[in-house]
């Protein structure tokens, strides 16, 4: 379990909350330049001392033409470069979506197929894979997921691409959302879409050889597997699921079960389909057995030529809202979890139509409205170490919000007020810095760049 180090005393913390007088911000921007893109991955970017932050670098073709994972040390603005692909060309490798390890010197990001061909083997969401870079500059990369899309299957390897890879707390999983180039191929035999998203996770240190190709790996550092079940044509009005997106961990490591202990699990947005056969997206949870390697009762874990791999036994799915019935139904966004996992916050429209923050209990009960935004918000909230806040997104404006039980619920303040507007934020493990990205008109066009956001008292 990592470290929580609250970097802002309780006064302070008050003070940011609006309990007292107002905090003063200061933003600084920390990458410049137009040759690249600096791109946050809105999952963990910085590195565990808060000295850096991990970032891939975009280039042109979106991210099959992305050649840098990289951080940049933010008390100097120092760009260290952490890997770059070998002989890329139109097709890729790509890599992108970089995030940081919670306790190791480590950087996860995605990688395409390390010999892109053309257009049936080039980067994209089914043709892709996690790699680990170490944070000291070497260049040395793992591969984070084997991955064997020939029959037969292998347990413990992928037959697709992985996408948002996210350490746990202890650095020993990896949470990813997935799509499956087999069951692709074979919805495009039949006429039928059958390309779903669902999410999956590796366990490190149990690694997978797969029989050796010429475009990926034969090997993955971990177990794969995946713990949603989705299905093309779910049943109207039950809680089946044709996607599975907008995912993270809960908790720093998992939430307290009813019955003692802790419970490793993932929060999520999945499309069910409501009375009238119509899509619907709300939260779920997913619990994650400590044992991933046995297969459950809806199939092996590697599938067949024309099903998914199925999650392993002891997954238990479950579903937290149903909107069906509201003004407004649906959720939306990232479901993000509290450090303690006892919360999970998301979004969705208030009586008024507008998209606002919402917090639920893990465990289950009735959504809560955290912001009540004129015009809504236009981010996911991202919560303060501390688990009493959360900072979002409305229009231009950068906030912070109380999400403590009590009179102070849902006070809101504004951090800073300039456009164009900030998004994919990130907090430091210590509390005392925001991170966000922000587009710079820079020669012409507007170029992606790395902002912090320092907390100080008034007076200090």
């Amino acid at each position: 379990m990592p470290r929580l180090t609250l970097g802002i005393t309780l006064a302070g913390l008050l003070l940011l909350l609006g309990a007292m007088s107002p905090l003063k911000a200061e933003e600084r921007q920390l990458t410049k330049g137009t040759e690249y893109n600096s791109g946050l991955d809105n999952n963990d970017n910085f590195s565990p001392d808060d000295r850096f932050l991990i970032f891939a670098a975009g280039g042109p073709g979106g991210a099959a033409g992305s050649r840098l994972v990289a951080k940049v040390e933010i008390a100097t603005g120092k760009i260290v470069p952490l890997y770059r692909p070998e002989n890329p060309n139109e097709f890729g490798p790509g890599v992108a979506a970089a995030g940081s390890a919670h306790i190791h010197n480590d950087a996860i990001f995605i990688h395409g197929p390390i010999h892109p061909s053309g257009p049936e083997n080039r980067y994209e969401k089914h043709c892709r894979l996690g790699a680990i870079a170490s944070g000291d500059g070497s260049g040395t990369i793992k591969f984070l997921d084997a991955r064997n899309i020939v029959a037969p299957f292998t347990a413990g390897a992928l037959r697709g691409g992985t996408h948002r890879h996210e350490f746990s707390g202890d650095d020993q999983w990896v949470g990813f959302t997935y799509n499956d180039a087999v069951l692709r191929a074979h919805g495009l035999k039949i006429n039928k879409n059958l390309d779903l998203r669902s999410i999956g996770v590796t366990k490190l240190g149990n690694p997978v050889q797969v029989p050796k190709n010429e475009f990926f790996p034969d090997r993955g550092e971990g177990f794969s597997v995946l713990v949603v079940a989705v299905t093309a044509d779910p049943k109207p009005g039950s809680d089946e699921i044709s996607n599975a997106a907008g995912d993270s961990w809960i908790g720093h490591n998992g939430y307290a079960r009813a019955s003692g202990g802790r419970q490793l699990a993932r929060a999520f947005i999945g499309t069910t389909r409501d009375k009238n056969n119509q899509p619907l997206d709300e939260v779920y949870v997913v619990d994650i057995p400590d044992d991933i390697t046995k297969p459950g009762p809806l199939g092996p874990l590697q599938g067949t030529e024309t099903t998914l791999p199925m999650p392993p036994a002891g997954t238990i799915q479950r579903r937290l809202t149903h909107t069906e019935g509201s003004a407004n139904p649906g959720c939306q966004g990232i479901v993000r979890s509290s450090p303690k996992g006892d919360q999970l916050s998301f979004r969705m429209k208030d009586s008024k139509g507008q998209v606002q923050i919402f917090v639920i209990p893990t465990t289950g009960g009735t959504p809560k409205q955290a912001t009540s935004i004129e015009g809504g918000v236009t981010s996911d909230a991202r919560w303060h170490p501390s688990g009493k806040a959360v900072a979002c997104v409305a229009g231009n404006k950068l906030l912070i919000v109380n999400v403590q039980p009590g009179a102070q619920f849902g006070k809101t303040k504004t951090l800073s007020d300039k456009a164009p507007a900030p998004f994919a934020l990130v907090w430091s493990h210590d509390g005392k810095t925001l991170a966000y990205n922000r587009l710079v008109k820079t020669e012409g066009k507007d170029v992606g760049q790395i902002f912090v956001l320092d907390f100080k008292e008034e007076g200090t």
